[in-house]
C-alpha cells in the first residue's frame, strides 16, 4: 500500500492519555497513553479502514485513495 496524508485531531484527555480523531476518516478513533502512539495507531487503524473498504466494496473515504492507487 501507497501512503496517504490525513489530518489528524488530537485532544488531551481528562483521565489522561490522548483521543485522536479524523475529519478526513469516518470512524478513524484512536487513545493512548501518548501523542507518538495516537499518530503511530491512527496510521494502523486509516489503513485498515481502507482495507475493509476494498473487502467489503465499500466507498473509500476520498483521503485515503492514495492508499489503493
Amino acid at each position: 500500500m501507497s501512503e496517504a496524508t490525513i489530518r489528524l485531531h488530537i485532544e488531551p484527555l481528562e483521565e489522561g492519555g490522548y483521543l485522536g480523531t479524523s475529519p478526513d476518516v469516518p470512524g478513524l478513533i484512536v487513545e493512548a497513553d501518548s501523542l507518538s502512539e495516537v499518530v503511530e495507531i491512527a496510521q494502523d487503524v486509516a489503513r485498515g479502514i481502507a482495507e475493509v473498504c476494498l473487502e467489503f466494496g465499500d466507498p473509500m473515504p476520498p483521503a485515503l485513495s492514495k492508499l489503493v492507487a
